[in-house]
């Protein structure tokens, strides 16, 4: 029962430490975690770019083909995580121990389920999908070999995904950290032995992520387990219930349609660039977009170091908190834009060439990560909006806030600009690149604009409001605890 309390005290620090103390000490934990989960990604990339066989550009061009079918699989997973998450720090900011074993047991639950479905579907209909993203006939082997592999891992990478954002959210930042750098660790020692040593290309490379995975997943799960933990799997929190469910799912759509949009504009740049540059310029995207995400997955890791910070504040009514956490963070990210536009602005041959150093790679590639990283302030601005809103249980306003920059902007603009750039250059390719720069800033303009309108968050006084389920909690339930 001591150790219990002495749990429950530490998510009560969320309302009385120092904000910069503790976004420092949820925020780098995040990060580190964010930036590990690129590494899967990133990792594949660089050994199968190298690779001896000859095929490295192919190998490339196969794994860009797959972005939009695992970011539609990652969208699921943040439709439960991130939802779950912010939800279980706004009832532990009300000191309810109970309903947050209630979303615990109800996250599993939604996670099987959506799991089942994505891999049911992803091997009925992986090569019509793949085909519609932009394989060509030298491409679609590779992308097959690699999905059929990686899908079941993909539930496990979502399984893996929730219960880190619970273990974070319920007072273990570190813990979560470190269990993602283990898989990390874990899949580039698997990447060099299946790919480096042994020669097995895209197919050791989907052996390393999925066994990586599995592992910590399971540790994820151990967690959960333990009698140390406070927030623990019980009887009843395994019991469905569909207030709970609808709670989830409404902060989580927000994240949710941002890896739809994200599934949806992968999709059609891809098959803008197979268009106008070939298996060349859809290779290149696969390299800038790893390398532009890894930066992302930094503002994304600080987000999610503010979230269960901002989450326990909001519904404790500590406004000036919210506020305070809320503009560090701005600062944070958008000094962390800074850094990554100068970088991609003056190392961006080095950069690509990390991954492929073939001439032909770099001609296309280094426009293309100027193009995609000059407005990263912007980028990282607009996040920290989107995952605010997220976090205060605004859903709706978070979900045009994370939108805006991806569907309403870039996809009319990457249908359209190259088009009017090859006529005027006969570069389509370009086109495509400025389309993802100009989307930055007009995302920028309406986030701000959305902030604008729902300031009084911020405003001592402000009481938000109470989401309780209608009859599952009430006096009797809360006398369980």
């Amino acid at each position: 029962m001591a150790e219990n309390i002495n749990d429950i005290d530490k998510t009560r620090t969320l309302e009385t430490k120092s904000i910069k103390s503790l976004l420092w000490e949820y925020a780098l934990p995040a990060v580190a975690s964010q930036v590990v989960t690129s590494v899967y990604n990133i990792v594949d990339r660089v050994f199968l770019g190298n690779s001896s066989d000859g095929n490295g550009t192919l190998y490339l061009a196969a794994l860009a083909i797959t972005f939009p079918l695992m970011n539609i699989i990652h969208a699921f997973g943040s439709l439960v995580g991130a939802g779950a998450s912010a939800r279980m720090s706004i009832v532990l900011g009300r000191k309810d121990v109970r309903w947050a074993e209630k979303i615990l047991g109800n996250t599993m639950l939604l996670t099987f389920f959506f799991g089942f479905l994505f891999v049911t579907a992803g091997y009925l209909w992986m090569k019509p999908i793949l085909t519609l993203f932009g394989a060509s006939e030298d491409t679609i082997v590779f992308a097959c070999q690699y999905m059929d592999i990686v899908l079941p891992g993909m539930f496990l990478v979502t399984m893996t995904y929730n219960l880190t954002g619970l273990i974070r959210a319920s007072g273990y930042p570190m813990k979560a950290m470190w269990i993602m750098i283990g898989g990390a660790v874990v899949n580039i020692f698997l990447d060099f032995l299946f790919i480096s040593m042994w020669g097995l290309g895209v197919v050791g490379a989907a052996w390393g992520t999925t066994i990586s995975m599995a592992l910590t997943a399971l540790v994820s799960v151990v967690h959960f387990v333990q009698p140390h933990s406070f927030i623990r799997f019980k009887a009843h929190a395994w019991v469905p219930k569909l207030y709970i469910f609808r709670n989830i799912l409404a902060i989580g759509i927000s994240p949710f349609s941002m890896n739809v949009a994200a599934f949806a504009v992968v999709a059609v740049l891809n098959m803008q660039l197979s268009h106008y540059g070939g298996d060349n310029a859809v290779a290149v995207y696969g390299v800038v977009n790893s390398a532009a995400g890894l930066i992302l997955m930094m503002f994304l890791g600080v987000c999610q170091g503010m979230q269960p910070i901002a989450g326990y504040n909001y519904g404790a009514g500590r406004n000036d908190r919210l506020k305070e956490v809320y503009r560090l963070t701005q600062k944070v990210c958008i000094a962390l834009g800074i850094f990554g536009m100068a970088v991609s602005m003056i190392f961006p041959r080095t950069i690509i060439s990390c991954f492929n150093s073939e001439e032909q790679i770099l001609s296309i590639g280094v426009p293309a990560l100027r193009y995609l990283m000059v407005f990263a302030p912007l980028i990282a601005y607009t996040i920290v909006n989107s995952q605010l809103f997220q976090s205060i249980d605004q859903p709706w306003i978070a979900i045009v806030t994370s939108l805006s920059r991806q569907v309403i902007f870039l996809i009319p603009l990457s249908l359209i600009l190259p088009g009017v750039v090859y006529d005027i250059t006969g570069n389509g390719v370009t086109g495509v690149w400025i389309s993802c720069a100009v989307c930055d800033v007009l995302g920028a303009s309406l986030s701000t604009v959305l902030l604008l309108t729902h300031r009084q968050v911020f405003r001592n006084g402000y009481i938000p409001p109470v989401r309780r389920p209608r009859k599952e909690a009430g006096p009797k339930e809360q006398s369980q605890a």
